[in-house]
């Protein structure tokens, strides 16, 4: 029952890698080494959340926290009811994965992600309580109690709306929502209502086994054609756990989170709102967004892969914005965490103040270089590999020059070594990368050595 927490919270096959039992001592856990004494958990409407938050909660409360249960709500709910109601937070949710899946994602006090030796100081505690070396529990009135919590959606909701004091802020706007069958199904509909746009919704009928499936910001191509064959100024896609935004303008093009970080960074930048004239992305950004900032003399910051990393930037620079390729923008400002709703809702109010188009914004504010990405599969270190075809490595940037990027970087998870190819056309990154995959194939068969 071995636990170790990926780039985004603890996530497996629910109840069989995910099980209740590990459940429960996760929250045990978690609460001693976060010395809290209360707890938010929220979760997705995937199937087995309500096994999951049953476990958890028990966990928390044996440790004596006492224990909000906010039901179906987004990650940044909980995030944002931990910044201004106190405690440590839980989300129960496999973000953009399949309904079999589930994860559990925790929050510090105040709403902001577990730094990594925190989460090393709790798989240790883990250790420890499943050994039995973790002492006598707390008992009478020392147990924790479990509570719904009925109002925390509103509140939720309600601060978002609060960000955006017009009620009629995004009044005459046609927007087309796809929810994922997710957590945000009820929520963004009715805030996107309350500040005047005009909605039209899908995938927001949850039943438990449909999240994500083939809908969200992980299938934007369904919103793409609705908003293609609609009258949609444009459509917003969540993923399950609504911390992600996909966008799709007008003419059914998907708009990704670099272009939306682009659009957005610009805005701020021209309002004189952008910190230091800096973003942060992260190393899987388009290099075409790196060109497009240092032409509008922004400086980007840039991380290892993962919405953490970011925070951390973010956090150490006071800057203010930030995010990923893959839709996670941060707003520090307005948001501990990536808000999918936050981030559609500050889209949406550039579309409407600048009286443009998304399609026009987005061509205005950078032009995505193509990049091919090719995995290859190592038999040996892929550290030692990449040492091995540093010069090939060197010979390529080279190459490619200013107008190109080669990132090479061995996967987490397995035994993979990733090659990211960027340059003006496909078909020179399409052979630059190729080359890279074969030099480290060749190398993976003589063990390293070239």
């Amino acid at each position: 029952m071995a636990l170790r927490f990926g780039t985004d919270g603890v996530r497996g096959v629910a109840n069989a890698e995910l099980t209740p039992e590990l459940a429960l001592v996760l929250g045990r856990a978690a609460a001693r080494v976060l010395a809290a004494d209360r707890a938010v958990i929220g979760r997705d409407p995937r199937r087995s959340g309500p096994m999951i938050e049953g476990a958890l909660a028990a966990g928390f409360a044996s440790a004596g926290c006492t224990v909000d249960l906010v039901g179906v709500v987004p990650t940044p709910a909980v995030a944002h009811l931990c910044e201004t109601g106190g405690g440590i937070g839980a989300v129960i949710s496999a973000s953009h994965n399949n309904f079999a899946d589930n994860g559990i994602k925790l929050f510090a006090p105040g709403g902001r992600k577990l730094p990594d030796d925190v989460e090393e100081a709790i798989e240790t505690e883990l250790e420890r309580e499943l050994a039995g070396d973790v002492g006598a529990r707390p008992s009478g009135t020392g147990v924790g109690v479990i509570r719904p919590d009925h109002e925390g959606t509103r509140r939720y909701v309600d601060h978002l709306v609060s960000l955006f004091p017009d009620p009629g802020t995004l009044t005459g706007l046609a927007i087309a929502l796809d929810c994922a069958n997710g957590a945000t199904s009820t929520i963004a509909p009715e805030v996107f209502d309350r500040l005047g746009a005009r909605v039209v919704v899908r995938a927001a009928a949850p039943d438990g086994s449909n999240i994500n499936d083939r809908c969200g910001a992980t299938h934007p191509e369904p919103l793409a054609d609705a908003v293609r064959d609609g009258a949609f100024e444009l459509g917003l896609a969540f993923d399950g756990d609504g911390d992600r935004l996909i966008a799709v303008d007008h003419t059914g093009v998907i708009v990704d989170g670099d272009h939306i970080i682009a659009i957005c960074a610009l805005d701020l930048e021209r309002r004189g709102l952008l910190r230091d004239h800096t973003v942060v992305v992260t190393v899987m950004t388009n290099l075409g967004f790196r060109l497009a900032m240092e032409k509008a003399g922004i400086q980007v910051v840039e991380t290892a892969v993962g919405d953490r990393y970011v925070l951390e930037a973010l956090e150490a620079g006071r800057y203010s914005m930030g995010g990923e390729q893959s839709g996670h923008v941060v707003f520090p400002d307005l948001a501990t965490t990536g808000d999918g709703i936050l981030t559609g809702l500050v889209l949406t109010d550039v579309v409407q103040r600048s009286g443009r188009t998304l399609a026009e914004l987005a061509a205005e504010a950078m032009t995505r270089l193509p990049q091919v990405l090719v995995n290859v599969r190592v038999s040996t270190n892929p550290v030692a590999l990449m040492d091995a075809v540093a010069r090939e490595i060197a010979a390529a940037e080279e190459r490619l020059g200013h107008e190109g990027r080669v990132l090479v970087r061995p996967s987490g998870t397995e035994p993979l070594v990733r090659v990211m190819v960027e340059a003006a056309g496909h078909d020179e990154a399409d052979a630059v990368a190729n080359e890279l995959a074969a030099a480290l194939a060749a190398a993976s068969v003589g063990g390293g050595r070239k």
